[in-house]
């Protein structure tokens, strides 16, 4: 009631836009509540999204009302929102009453005087479940995002379709920390809690996760894949100092695990192995499932692939981990695996009420009732990706089974390489099967209209040290990073890396690297994707020499 009695003291008109700058939090899911009470648009922004690129959005969406975190955050934005007219009014959740001037800028108050002592009743509407309710701005990887304009309905049916067949209970609790601002967090974590009446806690960091899983314990968690494959990458860098006979006995438990789960999925006729499960569950698998809590009974994952290691090494030990698929313009889930019918090699079957078919170049094309209205202000790019007949064209390529109905992702339109000798490769999967690999902390793949791979590699700082030393080099002088030694060791060490990949995946040349890749170097999204063209026009020099050497 307090935050719709303050809203509507600014005296906005329905449809009119109101963004949220702000960690997951109860604040969070009020400012987003008492806006869409009022028949307001919210528009949600990353935390760490560049000042500039939260400008423009601002700008682009004409914001009206501007809820953010607190004082250093404004501050970072101050300069670039000076000329943006629209904006009539900006409330600080944090920070302290007298570090504001009222002279300095008039708009700017703070949570403890805009919000009253007392609220009013909630406001009731007869809304029209079509009519607009957010407008999420999708991170692109190339040129400046667009607006995805989702309204009530697409929202709340993809979140009561996914809680349905996820089987997601009022008993559950779910750990929030993926940014709200995030359509699959915003979705399923707090739509569709709400919806189920479960329970939710607000991570306080991703560095405080660890601590979080204990004290929470969740039953339910979501993530995208780089959460997984940290915690995949922690394990196998702890493996490299124990012992063989501990190396084994993981390896073992994950293969046994694994073999138990394809003989439940009936994947596998017979499973002799299965008997030692109870004992390596309870030496291995209970102690690695213990780090998150030790009630996860579901987990999924989305946004991005996950490896296939990744998947394989959780579910051996006896995680529920269920690959889904989605976008922003669908709401986004619209396939997803089910925890009696899992392959984690595929992105699942369909939703309820959802189609998918295969259209030109193997192109994925999806019918939802989550389908946005359209893109803000854009409609030859809303009409580029949405046909006359209904369909979505997701810019994914695909194969779906004929006999089980799955369907995989198996590349991306335009990110495929084209080699001159016309061998056409998907870079994704070889990336992200280097970037799991503790020596690198990221890898773009080289070679359209070359006749040979190349490779971008950042190295993990504390393995180069390690690396460097191992040649006699100085790990400070970053001219050692083009020493012919450690690169000829790099291009051999990642033929193992990439051994089970078809010969064409072979690496001839690398550039290294210790400067990481950032949302704040404007070389990552905010839902931290690379951004191909900036990299390659950072590194342009170097891929030149490269090729040309």
């Amino acid at each position: 009631g307090k935050w719709q009695k303050a809203i509507s003291g600014e005296k906005l008109e329905q449809g009119q836009r109101v963004a949220i700058l702000m960690k997951n939090s109860r604040e969070w899911v009020a400012a987003d509540q008492a806006a869409l009470g009022l028949g307001l648009v919210v528009v949600p922004l990353y935390m760490d999204d560049r000042p500039d690129n939260i400008a423009y959005i601002l700008e682009d969406s004409a914001v009206r009302l501007l809820i953010a975190q607190d004082l250093s955050q404004w501050n970072k934005l101050r300069e670039n929102c000076q000329n943006i007219e629209t904006l009539q009014r900006v409330v600080l959740l944090e920070t302290l009453p007298e570090k504001i001037s009222p002279d300095e800028d008039k708009r700017v108050s703070t949570l403890t005087r805009w919000l009253p002592e007392e609220g009013h009743v909630l406001h009731k509407r007869n809304g029209d479940p079509r009519k607009l309710a957010t407008i999420v701005y999708t991170s692109g990887t190339t040129g400046r995002p667009k607006g995805v304009m989702l309204n009530h309905n697409n929202i709340l049916s993809v979140a009561y379709l996914s809680g349905k067949e996820l089987g997601v209970r009022d008993d559950d609790t779910f750990l929030s920390f993926l940014p709200m601002s995030h359509t699959f967090e915003r979705s399923l974590g707090y739509y569709l809690t709400v919806m189920a009446g479960s329970k939710v806690a607000f991570a306080r960091s991703i560095q405080g996760l660890a601590d979080d899983f204990m004290t929470i314990r969740p039953t339910l968690l979501i993530s995208v894949p780089r959460i997984y494959e940290r915690i995949y990458a922690k394990i196998e860098s702890s493996l490299l100092k124990d012992s063989v006979s501990k190396k084994l006995l993981f390896k073992l438990t994950v293969q046994i695990g694994w073999n138990r789960f394809r003989y439940l999925q009936r994947q596998k006729l017979i499973c002799l192995s299965c008997v030692l499960w109870p004992v390596l569950r309870r030496l291995v698998a209970d102690k690695v499932m213990a780090k998150f809590g030790g009630r996860l009974r579901m987990a999924a994952t989305g946004g991005a692939a996950i490896p296939f290691p990744v998947a394989k090494t959780f579910i051996g030990l006896g995680l529920n981990l269920l690959q889904g698929y989605g976008l922003t313009e669908t709401s986004p889930v619209c396939c997803v695996n089910r925890v009696d019918n899992n392959d984690p090699r595929s992105i699942g079957t369909p939703l309820n009420e959802m189609e998918m078919r295969i259209g030109k170049d193997d192109e994925l094309l999806i019918k939802t009732p989550g389908l946005m209205m359209g893109y803000w202000n854009n409609h030859t790019a809303t009409s580029q990706v949405i046909d006359a007949y209904g369909w979505f064209h997701s810019g994914d390529q695909a194969r779906i089974d004929a006999k089980t109905g799955h369907v995989y992702i198996t590349g991306r339109l335009k990110d495929v390489l084209v080699m001159s000798n016309g061998e056409k490769i998907p870079p994704t999967d070889i990336e992200n099967t280097i970037e799991m690999d503790p020596l690198f902390d990221h890898a773009l793949l080289l070679g359209e209209g070359q006749p040979y791979l190349g490779a971008i590699l950042v190295m993990n700082s504390e393995q180069w040290v390690v690396l460097a030393e191992k040649y006699k080099l100085d790990p400070f002088d970053k001219t050692n990073l083009n020493d012919k030694a450690v690169n000829s060791y790099i291009v051999r060490y990642l033929r193992n890396v990439l051994h089970d990949f078809p010969g064409y995946a072979k690496i001839r040349k690398v550039i290294l690297s210790l400067e990481p890749w950032s949302v704040e170097n404007d070389l990552l999204t905010p839902t931290l994707k690379v951004k191909r063209p900036k990299v390659m026009a950072l590194y342009k020099n170097e891929i030149e020499t490269l090729y040309n050497n």
